[in-house]
């Protein structure tokens, strides 16, 4: 049985990663296998820490729409892959979630590397059967914030 004190497989797995050449995009490109979607994007995984995690996108000719800006549905794909990462090293491996809902603002034309950093504090004590808000931010390379993402969790506990 898992306790709610239990590191997380993936936090294990980025932790032995992170100090080798090319670990975050070793890391990076086998988290993406957990939801190949991903693999749309070119994301690295830059920190992973429970409570935040910061993920890049590149600006590259596939991501970007016919204004030549990055395309909406990129950024949105970028702040999901930041959220799951958070939740899975985030929520107690006592406890499982499953996205619920994305509400999203687009705030200014996205070009150039987009850094996405999402956050949570989880609710103490937490219970089984509850929805949870995980905000994710999007910022360009001068630290302008052009899209911000708030995707609902919904948390359970784990049956044994």
């Amino acid at each position: 049985m898992s306790t709610a004190t239990e590191i997380p497989r993936i936090l294990r797995f980025y932790r032995m990663l992170e100090p080798l050449p090319l670990g975050k995009r070793i890391f990076s490109e086998g988290f993406k296998f957990a939801a190949p979607y991903f693999r749309t994007i070119p994301a690295v995984v830059d920190s992973v820490r429970p409570g935040e995690v910061r993920v890049h996108m590149d600006d590259r000719r596939k991501v970007r729409n016919h204004l030549g800006t990055v395309h909406a549905i990129a950024l949105c794909n970028l702040a999901e892959l930041a959220m799951g990462a958070l939740a899975e090293v985030t929520v107690p491996v006592s406890h499982r979630w499953i996205p619920k809902s994305m509400e999203t603002e687009y705030l200014a034309k996205a070009k150039g590397r987009m850094l996405a950093t999402a956050t949570l504090d989880l609710p103490v004590p937490l219970l089984d059967r509850q929805d949870i808000t995980v905000p994710v931010r999007v910022t360009d390379p001068s630290g302008n914030e052009v899209f911000v993402a708030r995707i609902r969790i919904w948390v359970t506990r784990r049956r044994t």
